[in-house]
């Protein structure tokens, strides 16, 4: 299993990646072992979402990534909190 997640950073900022263990991943973040989001501790996790494989977890990250606007992440994060 693989997803696509998306953290927020200290500075209001996103950031978005795709894994195979988003919960491992995000552990890394946290730790300070990635080198661009450890300049921006703590963070939080706003938004994961499943793939049956990394390819398509990685295709929706690159998709994800053009859409160049923080209020498009925005909006799907709070439909997302809407329908949990």
């Amino acid at each position: 299993m693989a997803a696509l997640y998306i953290l927020q950073l200290n500075n209001g900022k996103y950031y978005v990646g795709s894994t195979t263990d988003y919960q491992k991943r995000f552990i890394q973040h946290q730790s300070g072992l990635c080198r661009y989001t450890s300049k921006f501790l703590p963070l939080k996790l706003v938004f994961h979402q499943e793939y049956k494989t990394y390819k398509e977890s990685r295709k929706a990250e690159i998709w994800l990534k053009k859409q160049k606007d923080k209020s498009f992440i925005e909006r799907i994060i709070k439909k997302r909190r809407r329908s949990s």
